[in-house]
C-alpha cells in the first residue's frame, strides 16, 4: 500500500443523541471518493476520534471500508494515551479490513523519553500488524524529524502526518526521510508550498470541507501549473481562515452543512457554532464561490 495525494480526515456523523450515524458516514465516504480523493481517514482529530469508544472505532471503520469498497485506502485514527490501549484498538479495527492505522503520540500531560516513543510504535507495529501512519500533532510530545527518521526503520511505520502548523519541520522531514517514508502534510494553510517542497500528499481538515478544490490543487502542483495552484491556494486559504479555531470539528461540520452535506453536530463538550461563526464560514464559502451570494443575504 502506497499512500499519496489527497486523503481527507472525515468528520464523524452523529445523531441528535450523539450516537454514530453509520448511514450518513457511508454516504460521506462515497461522496468524497467520487470527488477524486486518493484515500480517506476516519476517527482522526477532525473525526473526534478522541471521544470514541473501541466499539465506535470499529463501527466507523467497518462502515467506511464497506462504503469505500476497495476504491481507495481507508485509514483509522487511534488517539489513546497508552501502548496497551492503542494495541487493543488496533487489533479491534484490523478485523474490518482497514488499510492502516494513524496513531498519535500520547497526548496527556506526561510524555515518554525518546526511547519510550520509539518503543511505543515498535510494540504497536509488532502486535497489531498493520501499516502505521505517525500523526505528529501533539504540541508537548512532538517527535523531532530525527526521531521520525529512526522510526522509519520500523517495518510497520510507512508514513508520517506532519501537523502542528510547522512547515519548517515538514521541510526538515522531507530532507531527511522522504526516500524512506511517505510524508503527508497537515499544514492546512500551506498546502501549496508543502506540495511544492515535495510532500507526498496531505491529511488535513480542509480537505474534508473542500475535497474537489484540494484535488485540483494537488494536480496543479504536480503538473507545474503554478498560477492555477496559487489561485486555488487563495480560495482554500479563505475558507481555512474561517475554520481554524479550537472548536475545529464543530466548524468543519458547520461548513459541511452549509454546503449541503449535514453530518450532525459535534460531541459534547464541543457545541455547535454560534450564528456569528456560522455567518463567517458562510461568507468565506460565498467569497470562494462555493455558495451563491444570495444565500447569505448579500
Amino acid at each position: 500500500m502506497k499512500l499519496h495525494g489527497i486523503i481527507p480526515p472525515l468528520a464523524t456523523p452523529f445523531t441528535r443523541d450523539e450516537a454514530i450515524d453509520e448511514t450518513t458516514l457511508r454516504h460521506e465516504v462515497d461522496r468524497v471518493i467520487r470527488t477524486g480523493v486518493h484515500g480517506i481517514t476516519v476517527t482522526g482529530s477532525t473525526g473526534e476520534g478522541h471521544t470514541l469508544t473501541i466499539d465506535e472505532l470499529v463501527r466507523a471503520s467497518a462502515a467506511a471500508v464497506e462504503a469505500a469498497d476497495g476504491r481507495v485506502p481507508v485509514i483509522t485514527g487511534i488517539i489513546r494515551d497508552s501502548t496497551r490501549d492503542v494495541i487493543t484498538c488496533g487489533q479491534a479495527v484490523k478485523t474490518v479490513g482497514i488499510s492502516a492505522i494513524q496513531v498519535t503520540p500520547v497526548h496527556y500531560l506526561f510524555q515518554p523519553d525518546e526511547e519510550g516513543s520509539i518503543d511505543f510504535y515498535r510494540r504497536i507495529g509488532n502486535e497489531v500488524g498493520l501499516p502505521i501512519v505517525i500523526y505528529n500533532v501533539v504540541p508537548w510530545n512532538t517527535l523531532s524529524p530525527e526521531v521520525v527518521l529512526r522510526l522509519s526503520e520500523l517495518p510497520q511505520v510507512v508514513a508520517v502526518k506532519q501537523s502542528g502548523g510547522d512547515i519548517h519541520k515538514l521541510a526538515r522531514l522531507l530532507t531527511l526521510a522522504s526516500d524512506r517514508l511517505t510524508i503527508l502534510t497537515a499544514v492546512d494553510d500551506l498546502l501549496m508550498p508543502s506540495f511544492l517542497l515535495g510532500a507526498h500528499g496531505a491529511v488535513a481538515a480542509i480537505l474534508t470541507v473542500l475535497p474537489e478544490l484540494c484535488c485540483q490543487l494537488w494536480d496543479a502542483c504536480q503538473s507545474g501549473q503554478l498560477e492555477r495552484a496559487r489561485s486555488l491556494h487563495e480560495r482554500i486559504l479563505t475558507v481555512w481562515n474561517a475554520l481554524a479555531a479550537p472548536d475545529l470539528p464543530a466548524r468543519v461540520k458547520a461548513a459541511l452543512a452549509l454546503l449541503g452535506h449535514p453530518v450532525g453536530g459535534p460531541r459534547h463538550p464541543l457545541r455547535p457554532v454560534s450564528p456569528t461563526v456560522e455567518e463567517a464560514i458562510r461568507h468565506a464559502l460565498v467569497h470562494t464561490q462555493l455558495l451563491p451570494a444570495q444565500i447569505s443575504g448579500q
